[in-house]
C-alpha cells in the first residue's frame, strides 16, 4: 500500500488518477474541497507566499491513517506549493517520495517564478539531507514534447494520465520480480531523480527533465509475452544496446525485463546527487 498526497488543485488532479487502483490511499488538499472527508481537506488560498507559510494547516488527524510509504505531488509555481514544506514536516516520520511537476519557467514571471525557484531549491536540499527518500522532477514542457499532439481542451488531463501511468508502472516494478535482469541499488546520496520514456526499438530515452550529471540509470522494459517466449535473440539485442550507453566508474547502468500482454514499452530512471540549477 502506498499513500498518495496531492498538494493544491493541480496536484490533486494528478493524485485523483490513483483512486482507481486499490493499492493506493489518496489524500487531496486543495481549496476546491467543499467539505472535509477522510481523504479530502480544504486548504485556504492567499495572496502572497508569506501568508501560506504563516497558515500551515494542522494535518495530524487528517494523516492519522497514512501508511509509511508516501508519494507527494507538488506542482511548481502554484501558490499552494508554499504549503508543501510545512506539510512535509508533518510527514517526516514516513518514507517520503516527492514528485515535483515543473512548469515552463521561461513563461513564468513575478511571484509564481519566485515560488517555483524557492520550492525547487529547498526540496533538493531536503532530498540531499535525507529528509526525503527521493525527489523526482518532471517537466510539463518536455512531457508535452514527447507526447506530441495534445489538444488544449484535454491538455492537463492528458499530461496527468501520462504522469499517473508512468509512476504507477514504476511502483509496480518495485513490487514484482522481473523475468530477467536486476535493477542495482543506487548510492544513498543519489536522491534527485527524473524519469524517461523509452523507445523500445533502439532504447533511446525521452527524458522528462534534463538532469545534470546522472550517476545511475535504470531501464525497465516491458516485453510482449509471445516475444519473450519465442525470440531467442531478444535478450542479447537488448543487452548489446545497453552496452553502447556511456558508462564509467561514476555512471552505472542496470536493467530489468517484465512481461506484458500489450505492445512493448519501457521507462528509465536517472538519479544523481548533484543539485540541479534553476533554469
Amino acid at each position: 500500500m502506498i499513500s498518495i498526497v496531492g498538494v493544491g488543485n493541480a496536484a490533486s488532479c494528478i493524485a485523483q488518477k490513483f483512486v482507481s487502483v486499490k493499492n493506493y490511499k489518496v489524500y487531496q488538499l486543495n481549496d476546491k474541497v467543499e467539505r472535509h472527508t477522510k481523504y479530502k481537506r480544504k486548504i485556504k488560498s492567499f495572496g502572497n507566499p508569506e501568508e501560506y507559510e504563516n497558515n500551515i494547516p494542522d494535518l495530524k488527524k487528517f494523516f492519522s491513517g497514512i501508511v509509511d510509504r508516501v508519494q507527494v505531488f507538488i506542482v511548481g509555481s502554484s501558490m499552494s506549493s508554499n504549503y508543501s514544506l510545512g506539510i512535509l514536516e508533518q510527514l517526516k516520520n514516513k518514507q517520503i517520495e516527492v514528485f515535483y511537476i515543473k512548469p515552463d519557467s521561461e513563461l513564468l514571471t513575478g511571484i509564481p517564478k519566485l515560488v517555483d525557484k524557492v520550492v525547487f531549491s529547498v526540496l533538493q536540499e531536503y532530498a540531499r539531507s535525507g529528509l526525503l527518500k527521493s525527489l523526482t522532477v518532471i517537466s510539463n514542457e518536455l512531457l508535452e514534447n514527447h507526447l506530441g499532439s495534445v489538444p488544449i481542451k484535454k491538455y492537463y488531463d492528458t499530461l496527468n494520465d501520462s504522469i499517473f501511468s508512468t509512476i504507477h508502472y514504476l511502483n509496480f516494478f518495485e513490487y514484482n520480480e522481473p523475468e530477467i535482469g536486476m535493477v542495482s541499488k543506487p548510492l544513498d546520496v543519489c536522491r534527485i531523480r527524473t524519469i524517461g520514456l523509452l523507445n523500445m526499438k533502439n532504447l533511446q530515452e525521452k527524458w522528462l527533465f534534463e538532469l545534470d550529471m546522472d550517476r545511475d540509470i535504470c531501464y525497465y522494459m516491458c516485453i510482449n509475452r509471445e516475444k519473450l517466449e519465442n525470440d531467442g535473440a531478444l535478450h542479447k539485442r537488448l543487452v548489446d544496446m545497453l552496452k553502447q550507453k556511456p558508462r564509467n566508474a561514476f555512471r552505472k547502468i542496470s536493467y530489468a525485463i517484465y512481461e506484458t500482454e500489450y505492445e512493448d514499452f519501457g521507462f528509465c530512471v536517472a538519479l544523481t546527487n548533484v543539485v540541479q540549477q534553476y533554469a
